[in-house]
C-alpha cells in the first residue's frame, strides 16, 4: 500500500501522484519493500518525497540533518538533491530498517553522502557543535521528542535554514473533540508555541499528515 494523506480521497491521491515527480526504479524498489512491513504507515509518502527534494534543491541545500530515518526514502529523497560533496546526518535507533536503506541508498549512489547515527536522537545533537552548520532538517520521529529536537536544532541552522517537521496535522486530532494521545498533545502544544515563536517563520502545510516548515529567521 502507497502512503498517503487521510485527508484525501484514494482517487485524489492517485491523481496527485500521477501529476508529481514520480519515484525512479530504486525508489519504487524501496517504497515496495517497505510495504511489507507492519510499520508501513511510518514511511513518507511519494509526493512528500518529491516535495522536499524540490524543496532542499531551491534552496541549495548543502549539509542537512534528520531526525527519524526508518527505511530510508526520505534521506534518499534529500540526498539525491543535495550537491556531489553534500552531506546528510541520519539519525535514528533502529539499525534494522535503516539496515534497508543503507542498500537502496548505496543503489541510488548516495550512500557516501549519508552518515547514519544510531542512538538516541537527542544524544546525537547534543554532540554537535552548537554553532549554524545546517541548512536543512527533517523531522519523523518521536513525537514528544518534537519540541526538544526543535530547541536543539534552532543554533544548529543556518539563517534561512529550513526544518520540516512530520505529523503536525496527527490525522485532524489536532482539533480536539476526540481522544488524544501524548503523541497528539504534543504536537498540539508545539503547533501553538511555533505560531508565537517569532525565531521561525511557521507554515503548516496539509501535505500526507501536515508537514510544518520553519525557515530560521
Amino acid at each position: 500500500m502507497t502512503p498517503r494523506s487521510a485527508f484525501i480521497s484514494p482517487a485524489l491521491s492517485e491523481y496527485v501522484l500521477a501529476h508529481t515527480e514520480p519515484p525512479d526504479e530504486v525508489m519504487a524498489d524501496l517504497i515496495a519493500k517497505t510495504a511489507g512491513l507492519p510499520e508501513v504507515s511510518m514511511q513518507i509518502a511519494p509526493d512528500q518525497a518529491a516535495f522536499m527534494a524540490l524543496l532542499a534543491r531551491s534552496v541549495n541545500a548543502r549539509r542537512a540533518i534528520e531526525i527519524g530515518t526508518f527505511t530510508g526514502l526520505s534521506a534518499l529523497a534529500v540526498a539525491r538533491a543535495l550537491p556531489e560533496d553534500g552531506s546528510l546526518l541520519c539519525c535514528d535507533i533502529n539499525a534494522e530498517w535503516t539496515a534497508i536503506g543503507r542498500r537502496y541508498w548505496e543503489r541510488a549512489g548516495v550512500s557516501a553522502r549519508i552518515a547514519l547515527r544510531i542512538g538516541p536522537a537527542a544524544d546525537t545533537l547534543a554532540e554537535l557543535p552548537e554553532e549554524p552548520t545546517y541548512d536543512f532538517a527533517f523531522v519523523d520521529a518521536d513525537k514528544t521528542g518534537y519540541a526538544g529536537y526543535v530547541e536543539a536544532l534552532h543554533p544548529r541552522m543556518q539563517t534561512n535554514g529550513l526544518v520540516l517537521l512530520d505529523n503536525t496535522l496527527r490525522s485532524g486530532r489536532v482539533l480536539g473533540g476526540s481522544e488524544t494521545t501524548a503523541d497528539d498533545e504534543s504536537v498540539i502544544a508545539l503547533n501553538d508555541a511555533l505560531i508565537a515563536d517569532d525565531r521561525w517563520e511557521t507554515v503548516l502545510l496539509p501535505i500526507a499528515d501536515g508537514l510544518t516548515l520553519l525557515r530560521k529567521r
